[in-house]
């Protein structure tokens, strides 16, 4: 089986790997289109009816926030009309993401103190979001500094289902870029909201918002992402980061995204559409579903 992300990323993030999925020998690749939405079209359609499933990567085609869908019309139209189905990973991320944090708590050394985590935008991560109120975590939501550069931050439930109602349906009709990081910019580092970072003992999200605006230092911080790269662990490291929890499995010494596990299980489903989140979870069993912690600065991991 042949799986293709088509990323709005970086290409310097390309990679291919073969690897066994629930029996199955697949062939998981990764190509990014350098924030060019020409580019990716074009890439859809030259590998259309020839793979078995694609993964639309470094963007999403909606957001779900609070039951409720918001088109992103603007990545919408790169898989329109496609005779392969495409995913962007988010019926993987509702179900790995809604019980990670409940998952993960067990895979670590200690209880992790303070319980205050960081999501940069968690409108793009609710499932994710809800995992850590559920929990009992004070929450930051960075979504109007991260999203639209406005240093406020959010810090109830209640309050981001708001300005998700208000705002989202807005913004699902601007370009893409303007809202996530792309191409290039995704190598970028620009140190901002240093008092979030420093606040939350947690930080959780998609690795390209949370890079974005790194601080120098990490020191014992936890992170929670899913997709990463041997150079974003080493990143990590450098910046004094004590533990890296990754929601989906490392193969090939990296992480891939969810759009590409969920593009796999669609392809080994062999329906030729996107799957329920019920027959996606029907395909994975517990021991799937776990989280992978990696040590980063084991003496460092609690201040």
């Amino acid at each position: 089986m042949h799986i293709v992300s088509i990323s709005l990323g970086s290409s310097q993030r390309d990679h291919r790997t073969e690897t066994t999925l629930l029996g199955r020998r697949i062939v998981l690749e990764r190509i990014g289109a350098n924030g060019d939405l020409r580019r990716a079209r074009q890439l859809f359609l030259e590998f259309d009816g020839e793979i078995d499933a694609f993964g639309v990567g470094g963007a999403d085609l909606a957001l779900t926030v609070d039951g409720r869908a918001y088109p992103l019309f603007g990545v919408q139209h790169l898989v329109q009309g496609l005779k392969t189905p495409a995913v962007d990973g988010g019926v993987v991320r509702a179900v790995l993401e809604r019980k990670l944090v409940q998952r993960m708590t067990p895979l670590l050394p200690a209880p992790i103190e303070p319980k205050r985590v960081l999501i940069g935008v968690a409108v793009a991560r609710y499932d994710l979001a809800r995992s850590f109120v559920d929990a009992g975590y004070a929450t930051l939501f960075g979504d109007l500094g991260f999203g639209l550069g406005l240093p406020v931050p959010v810090r109830s439930l209640t309050t981001l289902h708001r300005l998700a109602r208000l705002l989202l349906p807005i913004m699902g009709r601007l370009p893409f870029a303007w809202l996530y990081p792309t191409g290039a910019e995704q190598e970028t580092i620009t140190p901002k909201f240093g008092p979030w970072y420093q606040w939350a003992t947690v930080l959780a999200d998609d690795f390209h918002y949370l890079k974005r605006h790194l601080p120098d230092r990490l020191d014992g911080k936890i992170v929670v992402t899913n997709t990463t790269t041997l150079a974003d662990v080493e990143l990590l490291k450098a910046r004094g980061a004590g533990y890296l929890v990754t929601s989906t499995p490392r193969l090939g010494g990296r992480s891939y995204g969810t759009n590409v596990l969920e593009a796999t299980l669609v392809a080994i489903a062999g329906k030729g559409r996107p799957l329920t989140p019920a027959e996606l979870e029907g395909m994975l069993s517990e021991d799937d579903l776990q989280p992978t912690v990696l040590p980063l600065a084991v003496a460092n991991a609690r201040r």
